[in-house]
């Protein structure tokens, strides 16, 4: 068994996830594998300076400076 995260796509009139290339090669799924899948929705947490991969603020460190 892996864990993997991965992102609902639209496909056609359904949803999708990806199996990513190197998790089915170690895995030796091929097209047409059955697999079992155990989904567990992950929340979107809003607030400041949480989102994942957000840049720094940096206009506002620069400003800082500039005032002092």
């Amino acid at each position: 068994m892996v864990h993997i995260e991965s992102t609902v796509k639209k496909w056609g009139n359904s949803l999708a996830i990806i199996i990513p290339k190197r998790v089915a090669k170690k895995l030796g799924l091929n097209e047409g594998a059955r697999v079992d899948v155990m989904i567990k929705a992950k929340k979107r947490i809003d607030g400041f300076g949480v989102f994942k991969g957000a840049k720094p603020f940096k206009e506002e460190k620069e400003m800082h400076k500039e005032f002092w």
